[in-house]
C-alpha cells in the first residue's frame, strides 16, 4: 500500500469514528502527563502502560500474569538458541497495512539500538530474523523464559512507517532527542490516537479493526493529566473525571465515603529506594564521601521506615528491607530485615568515615513515587537527626530524570516494580549491575560490584528455576551487604472512580488495561 494510499485509509477511518452524542466516553486522571509517544524513548512502567492501549508486544500477560499470546500464537525454543514466534495473521496497523515479520525485525533493531532506553529491558537478545512472513527467529544469549517475560514490554511498530517518516532510530525522552514517533503513533492495539496535547489532554478512540475479542465497552478514552492532588479529587467528585489511578492515599477515607464513588485499594510490586551517587566525584567537585560504606550506612541507621509509613503513607505502604517485594521470584525472606533507627549509631559511623555534617542534595519528585515530596521531607528530617546536612532538590518528573540519568544528584531516589520480568532478575541486571551494553541501563549511580555481575550473568544462563533463584539471592544478598540501594517500602496504590465505571482490572502492577474496562452508558 501506497504511503497516501495509508493516509487516506487512515484519514476516513478517523473520520469514521467520530463519537456519537451517546458514546461512553472514559475520562482517565492521572497525576502526570505521558512522557512520550514512542515506546522506546523511555524505560517508564507508566509511559509503557499508557501505549500498551495503542501498541502491543508479540507476547502479554493473563489475568494471572502467564504469558499468553498477542501478535504471536506460538512460539518455541529452537536448539537452546532461538526463539521461533509464529506470527498471527489478519493483524493491521491503525494505517491499514499488515503486520507481519518484517515489522518484528525492525522493531527489534530499533529496540536493541545501542542508544534505545529500552535496549535493557531485553538483556539476553542477540539478534532478529525472518523466516517466512509469518514466522522469525529471534536468538538469545541464554534459553532461559524470562526472556518471554521481557517481551511483554516490547512493542511492535510498522516497518514501513518507520521508514516513510524517518523514524527507524528510537527516540529517548531523557537526552530531548525527538523524531516522528514521539508525537504520532500507528499500533496494532485496541485503541489509535485521535489527538494530544501535552500537559493537557490525549484522546483514544476505538479501533474497530482490532484483531482480539473485544471486551471493553468504551468508544473513547480522554487521559487528563492533573499533576495536583487535591484538583485530582475535586476533579473525580465533581464528576470532571470518571476514573483517577492515582488517588492520593490522604483522601481515601473522604473517597471511600463519598456517595457514588468506589475505591480499589492494595500494595504494589514496585519497592521505593534511596540511591547514591558513586562517581569519584560529587557534581560540585568534592571527592564522594559516598563511595565510603560507612557513610552508606549512616543514612540506613538514620531511616524510620515505621514512622514514615505511618505518618506518611498512613499505613498503607509495607516497610521493607527487601529490594524486591514478596510476589517477585528470586524474594528471600532472610533478606527482608532491617534495624530501627538509630541516629547515635550513624553519627558514630560518619564520624569514623570522618564525614561530620556532611552537606548534601537530595533529588525528589513530587509526580513520580506515592507521597514522595512528603517522604523526602520526612527523610531529611531524619537525617539531620543524625548529622547530615541534605538540601531537597525536589521538582517534576520531566525536570528531575534527566539530573538523575546523567549522575548530577548525590542522593536520589529510585523506585522499581521488576516489570515486565516480574523476577529479581530485572532488579539485578538492569539497575544493580554495571552499566555495559544492555546491562545496568538503570544504574544511575554508577556502582560497579564485579561479584554481582558474575552472579547474574550465571543466572541468566541458568535453565533450572531454582539454581537461578539461588544466584539472584546470592546476587541480592551483596547489593543489601554493599548497601547499593536502601529498600523504604512497597508502596500503596489506590484507584477511585464514579459508579459508571462498572469493571476495571486492578492488579498488583498499577498497569491500567482500558482494553477490559466496562463503563455505563
Amino acid at each position: 500500500m501506497s504511503r497516501l494510499k495509508r493516509l487516506l485509509v487512515a484519514a476516513l477511518t478517523t473520520a469514521a469514528i467520530v463519537a456519537p452524542a451517546d458514546a461512553a466516553t472514559l475520562k482517565w486522571g492521572s497525576r502526570a502527563d505521558i512522557y512520550s509517544l514512542d515506546p522506546d524513548s523511555v524505560a517508564s512502567t507508566s509511559n509503557l502502560a499508557f501505549l500498551n492501549h495503542i501498541y502491543e508486544g508479540l507476547v502479554r500477560y493473563g489475568p494471572e500474569f502467564k504469558i499468553e499470546p498477542a501478535l504471536a500464537t506460538d512460539w518455541k525454543l529452537v536448539d537452546n538458541k532461538y526463539w521461533r514466534f509464529t506470527l498471527r495473521k489478519d493483524v493491521k496497523f491503525h494505517d491499514g497495512d499488515d503486520f507481519n515479520a518484517d515489522d518484528v525485525v525492525a522493531s527489534m533493531k530499533r529496540v536493541s539500538d545501542p542508544a534505545s532506553p529500552l535496549r535493557g529491558n531485553i538483556p539476553l537478545y542477540v539478534d532478529c530474523k525472518k523466516v517466512d512472513d509469518y514466522t522469525v527467529d529471534i536468538e538469545v544469549s541464554a534459553p532461559t523464559a524470562l526472556f518471554l517475560n521481557d517481551m511483554t514490554n516490547i512493542f511492535m511498530f510498522s516497518a514501513q512507517w518507520l521508514k516513510d517518516n524517518n523514524t527507524e532510530k528510537p527516540t529517548d525522552f531523557s537526552s530531548k532527542v525527538e523524531g516522528y514517533a514521539t508525537h504520532n503513533t500507528n499500533g496494532t492495539g485496541p485503541f489509535k490516537l485521535e489527538s494530544r496535547v501535552p500537559d493537557s489532554k490525549t484522546t483514544l478512540v476505538t479501533n474497530n479493526q482490532w484483531w482480539d475479542q473485544k471486551k471493553h465497552n468504551l468508544d473513547r478514552i480522554e487521559y487528563l493529566p492533573i499533576s495536583s492532588a487535591s484538583t485530582r479529587v475535586a476533579a473525580l467528585l465533581s464528576g470532571e473525571v470518571d476514573l483517577i489511578d492515582s488517588a492520593p492515599i490522604q483522601d481515601l477515607p473522604r473517597l471511600e465515603s463519598s456517595p457514588n464513588i468506589n475505591v480499589k485499594k492494595r500494595t504494589e510490586l514496585r519497592t521505593v529506594f534511596i540511591g547514591f551517587n558513586r562517581k569519584a566525584k560529587l557534581e560540585d567537585g568534592r571527592p564522594n564521601p559516598f563511595n565510603d560504606l560507612r557513610v552508606r550506612q549512616a543514612v540506613e541507621a538514620s531511616i524510620d521506615r515505621e514512622l514514615i509509613n505511618s505518618k506518611v503513607m498512613r499505613g498503607l505502604a509495607r516497610p521493607s528491607g527487601s529490594l524486591i517485594a514478596p510476589d517477585i521470584a528470586g524474594y528471600a525472606k532472610s533478606l527482608d530485615v532491617y534495624q530501627p533507627a538509630n541516629p547515635s549509631a550513624a553519627k558514630k559511623l560518619l564520624a569514623d568515615a570522618g564525614q561530620e555534617n556532611l552537606a548534601f542534595t537530595y533529588l525528589c519528585m513530587n509526580d513520580e513515587s506515592i507521597n514522595e515530596e512528603d517522604f523526602c521531607s520526612g527523610i531529611a528530617n531524619l537525617l539531620k537527626r543524625s548529622g547530615f546536612q541534605p538540601t531537597i532538590d525536589i521538582g517534576p518528573r520531566a525536570v528531575q530524570q534527566p539530573k538523575r540519568t546523567t549522575g548530577k544528584a548525590d542522593v536520589f531516589n529510585l523506585s522499581w516494580a521488576n516489570e515486565p520480568t516480574l523476577d529479581a532478575y530485572s532488579l539485578l541486571s538492569q539497575v544493580l549491575s554495571t552499566r555495559k551494553g544492555s546491562t545496568g541501563v538503570s544504574n544511575f549511580g554508577g556502582w560497579s560490584i564485579p561479584e554481582i555481575d558474575r552472579l547474574v550473568d550465571q543466572a541468566a544462563r541458568e535453565p533450572d528455576t531454582e539454581k537461578r533463584l539461588a544466584l539472584e539471592e546470592a546476587a541480592l544478598k551483596i547489593a543489601k551487604e554493599q548497601v547499593l540501594l536502601i529498600p523504604l517500602h512497597q508502596q500503596p496504590i489506590a484507584w477511585a472512580m464514579l459508579d459508571k465505571v462498572k469493571s476495571v482490572d486492578f492488579r498488583a502492577d498499577n498497569k491500567p488495561r482500558h482494553w477490559l474496562t466496562q463503563v455505563a452508558k
